[in-house]
């Protein structure tokens, strides 16, 4: 059957920006269009995966920081990019433009500009610089956490943040809290990327643990490769069970199984959770931008499926305790899951794509809006 015609979606290299694009790209192939992919060479790693005809890398710079040699490169870079994209955007003539944030959006979603509809989706409860930067330009904004006011409130959609179909899959799975003397399956990440901290102090505050609780471990610790082989050491000379790698490509599963999870407040990471519907303990990455890690996991402990820590509150011995604390109680394990699962959504891709068809149609964002009000 011929496709209805070409989507682009584009999206920085890391997996907080390519998991919602990648079940975006899901749900439109299967609703009959072809979807092509413009990202960063970080993407790679993630490539084989992703339900895309044809992958784009196109330049990209992060114009951050004061070193003005730093900034003119990232300059130079976007400017590179965005001679690539317009080229390929004249070769492709998308019916619309997807966004999902990063630098590496930014020359494709200029390059469409005027070209065809674009839309940027903000996973995040504050958005990010890249998609601010875009933010006047674009037809529509989609927002996860996002909400419908300020600025551009005429503008945002709000669709949740789309979950890959093996996070779906996993969240068919009941929680099963721990009873008696079974096994405690506890999941440390901290996005794509990892997280130091953790690989830091989650051996010894699991090994601060009673002697009843310890050795009905089983942890899934996902590390930096700078980290990897000093916290194999640590779990191996504390006697816990514990599976160390770097990456994870059965994470969803993983979570399902989990009766509690500790890690990260990013997007994709708090909505996946959520969508599956498990107990976490989230550790907000202190150094994110306008605080959006805070604020996404504030939304997750108001449900009452979570609790919030600062890195600075988060001793060996206070996260020792917290585990203690729930790692012994099943009925707030089991609480604390019901009303993760409640807050989850898992219907985002299919909002999202509602909305890239109704754009690609020539439908005006108000009307869209009126129609899904």
């Amino acid at each position: 059957m011929e496709a209805k015609g070409s989507i682009v979606v584009s999206a920085g290299g890391t997996g907080g920006h390519l998991f919602p694009a990648e079940s975006l790209a899901h749900e439109l192939i299967a609703r009959g269009w072809e979807v092509q992919l413009f990202t960063d060479k970080r993407a790679t790693r993630f490539a084989d995966r992703f339900p895309a005809s044809e992958l784009h890398v196109v330049a990209s710079g992060t114009p951050s920081g004061k070193d003005p040699f730093k900034l003119m490169s990232a300059g130079f870079s976007i400017l590179k990019g965005l001679v690539q994209s317009r080229s390929l955007m004249k070769s492709i003539m998308p019916k619309v433009v997807i966004g999902f944030g990063g630098y590496p959006t930014v020359p494709p979603l200029i390059s469409a500009h005027g070209l065809c509809p674009t839309i940027i989706h903000e996973q995040n409860a504050v958005m990010g610089r890249a998609n601010k930067l875009l933010s006047k330009r674009v037809t529509a904004i989609a927002g996860g956490f996002l909400q419908a006011e300020g600025e551009h409130a005429d503008k945002i959609v709000v669709t949740g943040n789309p979950v890959r179909p093996a996070v779906l899959e996993a969240a068919k799975a009941p929680y099963d809290a721990p009873d008696g003397d079974s096994a405690l399956n506890v999941v440390v990440f901290g996005g794509s990327q990892g997280a130091s901290f953790f690989s830091q102090i989650m051996p010894s505050a699991f090994a601060g643990l009673p002697h009843g609780l310890r050795e009905r471990l089983v942890v899934t610790h996902q590390a930096r490769p700078e980290d990897e082989v000093g916290a194999k050491i640590a779990y191996e000379e504390a006697g816990i069970n514990a599976k160390v790698e770097l990456f994870f490509p059965d994470l969803p599963s993983r979570i399902a199984k989990a009766h509690l999870v500790i890690a990260r407040s990013g997007a994709s990471t708090v909505t996946e959770i959520g969508a599956i519907g498990r107990p976490t303990i989230f550790v907000p990455y202190p150094h994110a931008l306008d605080h959006d890690q805070a604020a996404n996991a504030a939304q997750m402990k108001e449900a009452g499926g979570a609790l919030v820590r600062g890195e600075h509150e988060l001793s060996v011995e206070a996260m020792t305790i917290e585990l203690k604390a729930l790692l012994g109680d099943p009925v707030k394990l089991r609480t604390m899951a019901k009303a993760a699962h409640a807050a989850g959504k898992r219907d985002a891709a299919s909002l999202l794509a509602d909305l890239a068809e109704a754009m690609a149609e020539g439908q005006t964002i108000g009307s869209f809006k009126g129609a899904h009000a």
